[in-house]
């Protein structure tokens, strides 16, 4: 595995793999690796021959109040993971070396879709995210980029830009990996305490009984959203922000409620925000 923090060195490392006419699979990360992250790993491995991972807390998806200066880091734990993995190749760059002329003058605007869902609760967070993975996507220029289900909306986003840029690269999704309890993975995880883990559950388990509901034939999204906001608000440990169910594709309210409907939850546990949703089956 080969570690490069500069562009320089990245380009350098992307030509031989060009040269070799190996199809090249990116996983953007902030780091900290957990299950989800390395479950992604293994699907670029198995759709690519050269896989490559990024690890960069990117400063400008973070708001004001945010936790960027506590976001979890641990580099040398994150690198032996990734080798495990047999990741080819890790760009870890500086933020001076992302954005050498400081926070960009030139960003990616989200739309519409960005003010819905975590758009509502952390303005500017989406602007943040396309402009980086849109700069990595420009350093790398891999055939596929990995993401992961458990963050939907960025995905959406994501696939939105790729669309409407005319970005040659194929976006791919790995689905949510959870604990051995159903709480969803997230680095953010490590900041909860066991009372917060407990108190936690309940969005995996709103989101059950709004699967549980509709494989019973309820289709009403009024009905379907009270199931699941009854559930995850009776949690004294829960601050429920948003509970709803949205198109795939334009993340909005769908009435009546057919499959393949997701259902998104978002809640602070404690002094952490916690996302989670479910994609509604037949």
């Amino acid at each position: 595995m080969k570690l490069v923090h500069t562009r320089v060195e990245l380009l350098e490392a992307l030509g031989h793999t060009r040269e070799a006419g190996a199809t090249l699979a990116l996983v953007p990360t902030m780091g900290y690796l957990h299950d989800g992250h390395l479950s992604l790993i293994d699907l670029a491995r198995e759709i690519s021959e050269f896989v490559a991972a990024s690890i960069f807390v990117n400063p400008l998806q973070f708001g004001a109040g945010e936790d960027l200066d506590r976001y979890p880091r641990d580099l040398d734990r994150d690198l032996g993971l990734l080798e495990e993995r047999g990741v080819d190749l890790v760009f870890h760059p500086s933020t001076k070396e992302m954005y050498p002329g400081g926070n960009p003058l030139v960003t990616v605007d989200p739309g519409p879709l960005g003010d819905l869902l975590c758009g509502a609760y952390r303005p500017g967070h989406f602007r943040g995210v396309l402009t980086v993975v849109a700069r990595l996507l420009g350093l790398f220029r891999p055939d596929l980029a990995v993401f992961g289900q458990k963050d939907f909306q960025q995905a959406v986003l994501i696939k939105r830009m790729v669309q409407d840029l005319g970005m040659e690269v194929e976006i791919r999704l790995g689905p949510i990996v959870r604990d051995d309890h159903g709480l969803a993975l997230s680095s953010r995880n490590v900041f909860l305490s066991e009372t917060d883990r407990i108190e936690a559950l309940a969005l995996h388990g709103g989101l059950l009984a709004v699967q549980e509901a509709f494989g019973a034939g309820q289709r009403s999204h009024a009905a379907l959203q009270a199931r699941l906001r009854a559930l995850v608000s009776r949690r004294p440990g829960l601050q429920l922000q948003y509970g709803e169910i949205v198109d795939p594709a334009t993340l909005q309210a769908v009435d009546p409620v057919l499959p393949g409907a997701v259902v998104a939850v978002a809640a602070l546990c404690g002094p952490t925000r916690l996302i989670d949703n479910h994609i509604l089956e037949g």
